[in-house]
C-alpha cells in the first residue's frame, strides 16, 4: 500500500481523503486543530454555537458523491433540510424579495413583487443558467488542466459558453431577462463569492447563481460544522488514519531524483510517502512547507479577493418574524460600494451585508429564547491601507446599530469579530477568505496548478488551486487531487 499524506482536515483534505479512502493507498490526513472542519470549524461559547467559515451549504450532491466515495450514504450520516427561502432579500426602500425553493415557486414570487414579464423572464434565465452551468460543470471546473491548450479539448463546449454570452458582462446579461434592478441585483450578488465586482464580472461566473438559485441552498443539523464532522467520521471508517494536534513543518523532497519523499512535523518526527496533498493556503504552502519551489506567477503576483469582516453574536431575544434563515440587505449605493471595494480598496460606503440566523432553523444553536447570529460585511483584503486595530471598534458599532435597526435583536451575550488580520492570523494570505479572485485571468487552466512539476508526487488542494472558492468547488478540488494521486501512484 503506497503511503500518501494529506495535510489539512478542511474540506479540501476531507474530500481527497474520502476519494482515495478505497483506491489502495495507506492514507494518513495530519490536522493542526484538535477537530476536523478547517476554516468549517465551530466555535462555542456561553451556550451558543457558530459556524467560523461558510454558512451558505449548495450542490449537496458533491456533499453525496464525496461521501459515497468513502462508502458512506449522506442520508445515513448527513440529513439535510432544505431552505424555503433560501435567502430574504431586503432593500433600501425597504421592499424585500423571497428566492423561493422550487421554479415555480419563485416564479410566482417575482409575478407578485415585480409583475408578469419579468416572471417570463425567470423562465428564460434558468433555462440559460441551466445550460451555462451543463457546459462549464464537466469542461471547465471538475477538470484537472494540465495547460492552457487544454482549453481546447472540447472545441463545441468552447463554442457553446461563447454562443451564451459567457464572456459577456454579468450584470448586462442578468439585464436582459429583468427590467427590476432588485432582481438583477439577486441574481448578481454571487459574483462576489469569487472576488469580482458584480457589474464588471464575466457572465460565466452565473454558474454560482445556478447553484444557489436552481439547485436551492440547504442546512444541515448542527449547522454547517457537520458536512466535515460526517466526512471525517466517513473517512475514518473507510480506513483513513487522522491525526489531530498534529503540525507540519515542511514537505520533505526525495534526494536521489525528483519527487516528494513526505513531510516534517513540528516535533521534528519525520513520515515517508509517495504522495503528499497539501491544502494549506497555496501561497503559505510555498513560502512555509515548500521554501525550495518557486511558486506560480499567480501565487507570487496574484490578485486576491475583497475579504469579510464577519460578527459571530449571540443575542438574548428572537428576530422579528420576517427574518429568514438568510437574510441579504442590499444598500442603496450599488455601483459606488463596489468601485470603493474592488477598484480603490477603501470600505464600502453604503455595504450590503448578509445575516445568516443558524439558530432559526436549529434551536440548539442557541439557549432557550435565544439567538445565533453571524453577520458578513465585504471589506478589502490587507492590500489595503485600514488599521484593523483602530477599525474594529468603529466597524462593531456600525454592525450593531444595523441589526437594530434591521429588527435583529442586539443584547449581546457572547461576540467574535473577525477582521481581515484576524483572517492572516489563521494563516489566509491578503487577510482573505476567498484567495484568489477568480479574474479569468486566474480561473481554470490559470488559476494555480494543483501539481508542480519540479515535485512530482506534491499536489494541492483548496480554494486557491483550481476549481476554486466555495464549498461545492473545495470539495471538488479534493477530488481533482486525488486524480492527481491516482495519476502518479497508479494502483
Amino acid at each position: 500500500m503506497a503511503p500518501v499524506v494529506i495535510i489539512g482536515a478542511g474540506l479540501a483534505g476531507l474530500a481527497t481523503a474520502c476519494h482515495l479512502s478505497r483506491r489502495g493507498y495507506e492514507v494518513t490526513v495530519l490536522e493542526r486543530s484538535s477537530l476536523p472542519g478547517g476554516r468549517a470549524g465551530q466555535h462555542h461559547d456561553a451556550g451558543f454555537s457558530f459556524d467560523t467559515g461558510p454558512t451558505v451549504l449548495t450542490m449537496p450532491n458533491i456533499v453525496a458523491d464525496t461521501l459515497a466515495a468513502a462508502g458512506t450514504e449522506m442520508t445515513d450520516v448527513l440529513p439535510l433540510r432544505q431552505l424555503d427561502p433560501a435567502y430574504r432579500a431586503r432593500y433600501a426602500d425597504g421592499s424585500t424579495v423571497h428566492v423561493r425553493a422550487g421554479h415555480d415557486a419563485m416564479r410566482a414570487e417575482i409575478a407578485n413583487v415585480s409583475g408578469p414579464a419579468d416572471a417570463d423572464g425567470w423562465d428564460r434565465f434558468t433555462a440559460w443558467l441551466t445550460e451555462l452551468y451543463d457546459v462549464e460543470m464537466p469542461n471547465f471546473i471538475d477538470r484537472n488542466f494540465d495547460s492552457v491548450l487544454d482549453l481546447m479539448a472540447s472545441p463545441s463546449a468552447t463554442a457553446k459558453l461563447l454562443r451564451l454570452g459567457g464572456f459577456g458582462k454579468l450584470d448586462h446579461k442578468v439585464g436582459r431577462f429583468f427590467t427590476d434592478d432588485r432582481l438583477r441585483r439577486l441574481f448578481s450578488f454571487q459574483a462576489l463569492y469569487a472576488g469580482l465586482d458584480p457589474l464588471r464580472a464575466l457572465a460565466l461566473y452565473a454558474v454560482i447563481t445556478y447553484m444557489d438559485t436552481v439547485e436551492g441552498v440547504w442546512v444541515a443539523e448542527g449547522g454547517m460544522h457537520a458536512v466535515p464532522t460526517a466526512l471525517a467520521d466517513a473517512a475514518s471508517r473507510a480506513g483513513v488514519t487522522f491525526r489531530y494536534d498534529t503540525e507540519v513543518s515542511q514537505v520533505l523532497a526525495r534526494t536521489d531524483r525528483p519527487g516528494v519523499a513526505g513531510v516534517e512535523l513540528a516535533d521534528g518526527e519525520k513520515l515517508a510517502a509517495d504522495a503528499v496533498v497539501c491544502t494549506v493556503d497555496t501561497a503559505v504552502a510555498y513560502e512555509k512547507l515548500l521554501p525550495d519551489l518557486r511558486p506560480p506567477r499567480a501565487v507570487r503576483h496574484g490578485n486576491y479577493a475583497p475579504s469579510a469582516l464577519v460578527w459571530h453574536v449571540g443575542v438574548r431575544g428572537l428576530p422579528d418574524a420576517a427574518a429568514a434563515h438568510h437574510n441579504i440587505h442590499f444598500g442603496e449605493q450599488w455601483a459606488e460600494s463596489f468601485d470603493a471595494l474592488i477598484k480603490h480598496h477603501r470600505l464600502m460606503p453604503d455595504p450590503s451585508r448578509l445575516v445568516s440566523v443558524p439558530s432559526l432553523s436549529d434551536p440548539s444553536l442557541a439557549p432557550d429564547g435565544c439567538s445565533t447570529l453571524y453577520v458578513l460585511e465585504p471589506v478589502p483584503n490587507l492590500r489595503a491601507d485600514i488599521d484593523w486595530d483602530h477599525q474594529r471598534e468603529a466597524s462593531r458599532e456600525q454592525l450593531l446599530k444595523f441589526l437594530d435597526a434591521e429588527g435583529y435583536p442586539t443584547d449581546v451575550v457572547a461576540e467574535r469579530l473577525v477582521t481581515p488580520a484576524d483572517w492572516q492570523a489563521e494563516g489566509l494570505t491578503a487577510g482573505t477568505p476567498f484567495a484568489l479572485a477568480h479574474t479569468f485571468a486566474q480561473t481554470g487552466p490559470f488559476r494555480p496548478p494543483n501539481t508542480n512539476r519540479r515535485m512530482p508526487g506534491l499536489v494541492l488542494a483548496g480554494a486557491g488551486t483550481t476549481p476554486g472558492v466555495g464549498v461545492p468547488m473545495v470539495l471538488l478540488s479534493g477530488r481533482l487531487a486525488a486524480e492527481r494521486v491516482a495519476e502518479h501512484l497508479p494502483t
